[in-house]
């Protein structure tokens, strides 16, 4: 028997995306990003919570889960652009630019932002459930969410942040999309409101970890390593620039401490399918 994150990745390989047209490349340039691999770790969220209380709804699910992952290489694909962190590997490939031209990056960048909420709108599920994960999908990977993370991000390069403003900008650029895994997980599987809120600010917590432990693996790992272009925070407002590696470590730890606390006040079946999953990345710095 597949496991669910098995399941997920034979499901985007069927789904990756298309257009066909007499362009050299660009359909290739479409699903490069998405078959170089990843954690795949925001739809396994979503899974992991639909997995708990309506496990049925599973395959249902799948295409939703595959919008969230087409959302996260979207601004992937565009973080790596000359103009942004003009970057070289991205899950130990070639970024888009590199490989072919910043035309086709930004391009394939902005069919997987569309494409996502197509997706989604396309799914097998209730209408009703639709707009509700639209919405959700919208107000967190858009204008309120990531855009004004990675807004501040650039704008601020060079510029020496404080603490409470470096957090806004994270819970805004990773955050975020990360909370909104959980929730649209709780919505498909009808959670009631109190939990869905719940997931939501677990996803905050776990979404500045996981932006922490990425700093700390830039300052601290090979480009090899990490399969990512590393040491190029240098202008960038960091945890590991603000706090210094012990401090950043000392932040992680805390933040690992009060997500394992809060994974631990769900109800069980909850709580076990999102430890299945969790368990292995909170503490991973260490």
């Amino acid at each position: 028997m597949k496991n669910l994150l098995d399941s997920f990745e034979e499901y985007l390989l069927n789904n990756l995306p298309n257009s066909k047209s007499f362009h050299p490349y660009f359909e290739e340039a479409l699903s490069e990003m998405l078959k170089a691999g990843g954690k795949r770790f925001r739809p396994m969220l979503l899974l992991s919570v639909v997995k708990s209380n309506k496990s049925l709804l599973l395959s249902n699910s799948m295409a939703v889960a595959l919008g969230l992952e087409f959302l996260h290489t979207y601004s992937l694909i565009h973080d790596d652009l000359p103009s942004m962190d003009n970057a070289d590997l991205r899950r130990g490939f070639q970024t888009l630019h590199k490989k072919y031209d910043e035309v086709t990056a930004i391009l394939v960048g902005d069919a997987l932002n569309t494409e996502a909420f197509n997706l989604v709108a396309n799914a097998s599920l209730h209408n009703d459930i639709k707009v509700e994960l639209i919405k959700c999908l919208a107000t967190n990977g858009g204008i309120n969410g990531m855009i004004i993370g990675q807004a501040i991000d650039c704008f601020f390069e060079n510029q020496k942040l404080e603490l409470n403003q470096l957090e806004y900008l994270h819970i805004h650029k990773t955050a975020k999309l990360i909370a909104a895994s959980l929730k649209m997980g709780a919505i498909i599987s009808e959670y009631d409101i109190s939990t869905q809120n719940r997931l939501y600010d677990f996803g905050i917590d776990l979404g500045l970890l996981f932006q922490i432990q990425d700093d700390i693996i830039d300052e601290t790992c090979t480009s090899l390593e990490a399969g990512k272009t590393t040491q190029n925070d240098g202008a960038k407002n960091s945890f590991v620039n603000l706090l210094g590696l012990e401090g950043a470590i000392k932040s992680a730890d805390e933040l690992s401490l009060k997500c394992i606390n809060t994974l631990n006040t769900f109800e069980s079946n909850l709580k076990n399918s999102l430890e299945e999953l969790l368990l292995k990345y909170i503490n991973r710095h260490k």
